[in-house]
């Protein structure tokens, strides 16, 4: 369990295709307090420790996530978010993050808005239902806050306002037009989609 508060940005140093893909990520942490099989959330990835050193760590992506992901987001020399999993006691500071992908969006715009940045983002209309405006929602790994939604017959977009911290510790100021993004959705809305799922088959 995560909160979509980064902690540190990695940088993908090697990749290695065996039968999953096996991934080091350079990073901040001291790794001596990172235990073997610990959880990191890898721009919104839930992934499992399997090597380590002083400065890095390796986590084994299964071809089933790789396929449920942004395309490009592990390749050598990318920076990523990263995410130590919530410990009880620890400060909730966005939201309950799971860790897992719900789907991939798309950047449609980045402009400035005073010292922020607006980002829109295109949503397929199967995840269109969970977005709401000032409701939570997961990028790459980053709690934020949906300012406004529009269904168009393009699909659905949704805007976010990226504060100049947030641009600073997270990958999102390096967001453009054209990239692809890691979505999850509000885990509340998750469980009330499938209730009135199950209230409908009633």
């Amino acid at each position: 369990m995560f909160t979509g508060i980064v902690s540190d940005i990695g940088t993908i140093e090697s990749l290695d295709q065996r039968g999953d893909l096996r991934v080091k990520i350079t990073c901040g942490y001291d790794m001596d307090g990172v235990d073997m099989g610990a959880s990191i959330a890898c721009s919104g990835i839930c992934l499992t420790v399997v090597e380590k050193g002083a400065d890095w760590f390796a986590v084994d992506v299964s071809g089933e996530t790789i396929s449920c992901i942004a395309a490009g987001q592990f390749e050598a020399g990318r920076r990523i978010n990263l995410e130590r999993a919530l410990k009880v006691g620890d400060e909730l500071g966005g939201h309950i993050v799971t860790g897992h992908v719900d789907g991939v969006g798309e950047v449609v715009s980045s402009n400035s808005a005073g010292d922020s940045t607006e980002v829109v983002i295109r949503v397929s209309k199967d995840l269109a239902p969970y977005v709401a405006a000032k409701g939570s929602i997961t990028v790459d790994g980053v709690s934020l806050t949906v300012n406004a939604v529009s269904d168009e017959a393009a699909g659905t977009q949704f805007s976010l306002n990226i504060i100049p911290h947030t641009a600073q510790v997270t990958t999102l100021g390096e967001l453009q037009s054209g990239r692809k993004v890691n979505l999850e959705i509000d885990i509340l809305a998750r469980y009330l989609a499938r209730m009135e799922q199950v209230k409908s088959l009633a």
